[in-house]
């Protein structure tokens, strides 16, 4: 039953806690993944949580420079980017209470104690908060069959001390074979070229001196762990070496449930969590995943990504879905990251060796014309062209200005005062006072129209993508614009959606980020049909011989 602070301590299955130490970046949230993967092989239906202590509500407000994209879930939720890998891992479509944020948390509590909900008395970190994380991480973990739980950060973190107190309790309260904890550590090498243990040495005396144990001991690492290195470490750890398991460097992060599963690393888990007898034998489970990575291309296709970030995190989603088509295709895709900034000048050199242009999100006016030159580039001399939300919105704009004459077309976010405002502010947009979470965000359905490049691509009648952004194609506009060869194929309301150029091989936007939805097993249409495109009208830019 729950508490007087919310707490039910019995909801929730199985648990799998992952932790990090040495540094940050280590590639926790791709382990977790990749074992929660491995798990989804074995027959179990597998969720996570992502722990993010920092003090923003959500992700929605932060500079991708500082923390890669914006990833955005169905409900609208703007979150850390891993939440993108474990969708994409576990083809799963999390919520906005699968991220656990030291904002959230604290504003939940805070709220809770101005209601009087807690009958006088004193706030403290301990219980009210620490029972508000272990909450959401049993509600979010309700109904299903194991629970990953990535805690963000390093273990000694200031911020991260109640989320880590949360998990001492939680692992308290729980049978033993009900919890399992998972370190993840760096295992770096000496000049000398010798592995050195002593980062994980001290990175593990600092998780037992708040109270944890680890159950296993993942070693990140250039090379595969040496057998001595593994007894060294599982001596000082105190965990049996068999738990202490090699996550070396792979070509491709899809690559590292394949290595996990020939470490053991499921079955091990799967033995301590008392699941084996309900696993699938190895033998009957799926191989797609190994099939699909593993699978023999012949081609690569060079891609030309245009945008104002020289972080290849901030696009980690755009280059994801670029990598799912090519495994639908069956090709190596080569991301050609291309700075918007250069492209002021009209320097076409960057964009010439190019088989297809994509124009991602983004907002602000960094960039804007150099990914405009862009786009004429890829229209005037056709090249397919995929542009994306910022990139469905310049396209817009190119088109006025250098096909219909409208010299001064502009979008009012980058220029209020232009005559031409082909691209305007949301109406729902004009009164906002807080910008966190109040964009047009999550999944809303498009309707296509027949006979066109968007219902080839779709086979549908409509779709469902998910949205970020505040400004729309005016409606004012749309006659004009349309007089030509550009048409509006995807509509949600008097909302234009999607936009396609006649004529052209392939050329098309749109409003939403059709790169959330896209998986390894289940590549997003618009993609896959930017590359089958390219496969189909153009040489590709390499052959492998």
């Amino acid at each position: 039953m729950p508490t007087e602070t919310g707490y039910d301590p019995s909801l929730g299955n199985k648990f799998i806690f992952v932790t990090g130490g040495v540094m940050s970046g280590l590639g926790k949230g791709i382990t977790a993944a990749s074992l929660g993967r491995l798990l989804e092989n074995a027959g179990f239906d597998v969720t996570a949580v992502k722990i993010d202590p920092y003090l923003n509500v959500d992700a929605g407000t932060m500079n991708p420079y500082q923390h890669g994209e914006v990833y955005v879930l169905k409900d609208g939720g703007e979150v850390d980017l891993d939440l993108g890998n474990y969708e994409r891992f576990l083809d799963i479509d999390m919520t906005f209470d699968h991220n656990v944020t030291t904002g959230k948390v604290y504003q939940h509590v805070i709220n809770r104690e101005r209601a009087g909900d807690y009958l006088g008395k004193t706030v403290q970190i301990i219980p009210h908060i620490t029972d508000d994380i272990k909450r959401r991480i049993r509600e979010a973990a309700e109904g299903h069959d194991i629970c990953l739980v990535e805690v963000g950060g390093t273990v000694g973190d200031i911020e991260g001390m109640p989320f880590l107190e949360a998990l001492r309790q939680f692992v308290d309260e729980e049978p033993e074979e009900d919890a399992l904890l998972t370190h993840v550590t760096l295992v770096p090498y000496a000049p000398n070229g010798e592995q050195k243990t002593k980062p994980t040495q001290h990175s593990v005396k600092e998780l037992r001196s708040i109270g944890l144990r680890p159950d296993i001991i993942v070693g990140r690492s250039d090379e595969p762990l040496e057998e001595e290195v593994r007894e060294k470490i599982a001596l000082f750890g105190d965990v049996p070496t068999q738990a202490v398991f090699s996550n070396y460097d792979v070509p491709d992060v899809y690559e590292v449930p394949l290595l996990l599963a020939d470490e053991g690393m499921d079955e091990y888990v799967m033995d301590k969590l008392d699941l084996t007898e309900r696993a699938i034998p190895r033998a009957h489970r799926s191989t797609q995943w190994r099939d699909l990575v593993t699978q023999e291309t012949d081609t690569e296709l060079d891609i030309a990504l245009v945008g104002k970030y020289d972080l290849r995190d901030a696009y980690m989603s755009v280059r994801e879905a670029l990598k799912h088509a090519g495994l639908n295709q069956g090709v190596d895709v080569n991301v050609q990251w291309v700075e918007a900034d250069r492209m002021d000048d009209g320097d076409e050199t960057r964009l010439s060796d190019a088989d297809g242009i994509v124009v991602p999100g983004g907002f602000g006016s960094r960039g804007v014309e150099g990914k405009m030159e862009a786009i004429t580039y890829a229209r005037e001399n056709d090249i397919p062209y995929l542009g994306l939300c910022f990139g469905f919105q310049l396209a817009v704009i190119e088109y006025a200005r250098n096909v219909l004459g409208l010299e001064a077309a502009h979008s009012t976010e980058i220029n209020d005062s232009t005559p031409d405002p082909v691209i305007d502010l949301l109406p729902d947009q004009y009164d906002l006072e807080d910008l966190g979470g109040t964009m047009r965000l999550g999944a809303h359905e498009t309707q296509i129209k027949s006979d066109s490049l968007a219902h080839d691509i779709y086979g549908e009648e409509s779709c469902m993508e998910r949205h970020r952004h505040r400004y729309e194609v005016n409606p004012e506009y749309i006659e004009t614009l349309t007089e030509g060869e550009l048409r509006f194929s995807g509509e949600a309301g008097n909302r234009m959606e999607i936009l396609e150029l006649e004529d052209h091989p392939f050329f098309l936007g749109t409003q939403f980020h059709p790169e959330f939805r896209s998986r390894p097993t289940r590549a997003s249409p618009p993609f896959v049909g930017f590359l089958e495109t390219i496969l189909e009208v153009a040489t590709p830019a390499q052959e492998v011989v």
